[in-house]
């Protein structure tokens, strides 16, 4: 990608595409689009920054936005912003699996990384790690030509107690949060067990492996399982 655009623009076209794919057409979302608000509390800035920014995007054809209905990408502002996401995660599966870093630390550096890799280094980068297609928090990895694998993952807060699951990914953006998921055994790959789940509770009780485990809802809602009709008796 020719460099003309700057990281601020970047954020926000990759910050409204996450929360389009994340939102799965309810919260935080408006009748046409994601909503100012779910992206300025995203970003972190006042919303008024936020709708200036998101009239910019529209003025340069990356986006379309309609008052009250929210913000939409356009073909082009989405292309963007999956090239800006395939740097990311391509950025940590580079530092956790060449450099070591810890998978908590990763997001924070890879938000640097992804406004600045070249081709050429991403070309090299993807080539040594064998062209990954999901990043280590279990995120699929944007194709060169702009596709994306999709799952029919569910919260793992949103599961009925019985269910066997298996975690796909969790989310990369809270470094306390992974280091708990980390320290219970709730990443990519892992098979899990709902024993009781009464949301009136506020946490679940979970056998992961071999261990018994109880997870409030809040870090259960950032892990994206599927069910699984077979698990392993280790």
């Amino acid at each position: 990608m020719t460099k003309t655009l700057s990281s601020a623009v970047e954020d926000y076209l990759k910050t409204i595409y996450n929360l389009r794919e994340e939102s799965h057409g309810t919260e935080g979302r408006g009748e046409g689009g994601i909503t100012t608000q779910a992206v300025a509390a995203r970003l972190g800035v006042a919303a008024p920054s936020a709708t200036a920014m998101i009239k910019k995007l529209a003025g340069l054809k990356l986006a379309r936005h309609t008052p009250y209905r929210g913000v939409e990408l356009s073909a082009k502002g989405e292309k963007v912003a999956l090239e800006v996401i395939r740097h990311h995660r391509l950025s940590e599966a580079f530092l956790t699996k060449v450099l070591g870093v810890e998978w908590d630390k990763a997001h924070e550096e890879a938000e640097k990384w992804e406004h600045v890799l070249s081709e050429e280094v991403e070309a090299r980068m993807a080539a040594l790690l064998g062209d990954p297609t999901h990043d280590p928090h279990g995120s699929p990895i944007p194709t060169l030509d702009g596709q994306v694998a999709r799952d029919s993952g569910r919260p793992l807060a949103e599961i009925e107690a019985g269910t066997r699951v298996v975690v796909r990914r969790v989310s990369d953006e809270d470094a306390p949060l992974l280091r708990h998921l980390q320290k219970v055994g709730l990443v990519p790959g892992a098979e899990v067990e709902v024993l009781r789940a009464v949301p009136a509770e506020g946490v679940i009780q979970l056998r992961i492996g071999k261990q018994r485990h109880i997870v409030g809802l809040a870090p259960a809602a950032a892990v994206i399982v599927e069910k699984s009709e077979v698990m392993s008796d280790e």
